[in-house]
């Protein structure tokens, strides 16, 4: 479908997803959360796909909210500005949900809500110039909607510092605080994107999506009788599914796996597609 403020593609099972306001540096409006929503929705239901990576075009990954956009909230009565916060909540949370891989291919600035677009994805490799911030406080806010995803990236700690100082740090601080996974120079950013495509398109899409659900059931819960005997019956569905008895046949086989694509595959997707100059 055509979108205002995305270009969306899919090239061998591979969704691109292309922010497409580079004359705001990507910043969100109602319009942008709306299709990315909408967009991300579409990736997951659609049995082509295996993997989606979210970019940007211009010079910048995503700046946030467009000024317009907060100018216009600036005027909503609370119960406007919750919804309008739900908005972007919702968003947010459905990257996060997806059942398909997700990597943010992020080759330029990331502030505020793009910096959240970043933690929501599973997989995050930035180029070596790009730069962080969660500029709220100096606006009066909170990173009240984004924390979720954030912290969950960053950790408590790291938290406290980035979200109370707004200072601006580098892809290289933004590594060394889990934030991202890998850093390439700009001109070979494409490259590590397809290279990490690669193994995710060689990984049973079943077993992806189980053991997304998988991280996201243990990774806050205390390790008692409960979580063991869940994780057990974790395994056990999985050995007896189809694609975990293909996946042990293939192994003993020594052959690829039925879902198993060429490592290659995909690689035209995540290069850079014409988009608004």
């Amino acid at each position: 479908m055509n979108y205002e403020t995305l270009q969306v593609t899919t090239d061998k099972s591979v969704c691109a997803i292309w922010m497409n306001r580079p004359e705001v540096r990507n910043a969100f409006n109602e319009t942008a959360v709306a299709e990315l929503t909408q967009a991300f929705k579409a990736a997951d239901a659609d049995k082509r796909v295996r993997a989606v990576v979210l970019a940007g075009h211009g010079p910048a990954f995503c700046a946030g909210a467009d000024l317009n956009w907060m100018k216009k909230m600036s005027g909503y009565s609370r119960e406007e500005n919750h919804a309008d916060a739900m908005g972007l909540a919702g968003m947010l949370n459905t990257i996060y949900m997806m059942e398909k891989p997700t990597v943010a291919r992020v080759h330029g600035p990331a502030f505020a809500g793009g910096m959240a677009l970043v933690a929501a994805c599973d997989i995050a490799i930035a180029a070596q110039e790009a730069e962080f911030c969660l500029s709220e406080v100096k606006l009066g806010l909170s990173a009240a909607t984004i924390s979720p995803y954030v912290v969950a990236a960053i950790g408590e700690r790291q938290a406290r510092r980035y979200f109370l100082t707004a200072e601006r740090f580098s892809a290289a601080e933004a590594f060394r605080i889990g934030l991202v996974h890998d850093l390439a120079p700009l001109s070979e950013l494409d490259a590590s994107v397809n290279t990490l495509l690669g193994h995710l398109l060689s990984a049973s899409p079943a077993a992806i999506a189980a053991s997304k659900e998988l991280i996201r059931s243990v990774a806050r819960g205390a390790i008692d009788q409960t979580m063991i005997a869940a994780t057990a019956t974790r395994i056990a569905v999985a050995r007896a599914s189809a694609e975990g008895k293909e996946g042990i046949r293939s192994f003993l086989e020594k052959r690829r796996p039925a879902w198993a694509m060429d490592t290659q595959a995909g690689a035209k997707a995540a290069a850079k597609p014409g988009g608004k100059k």
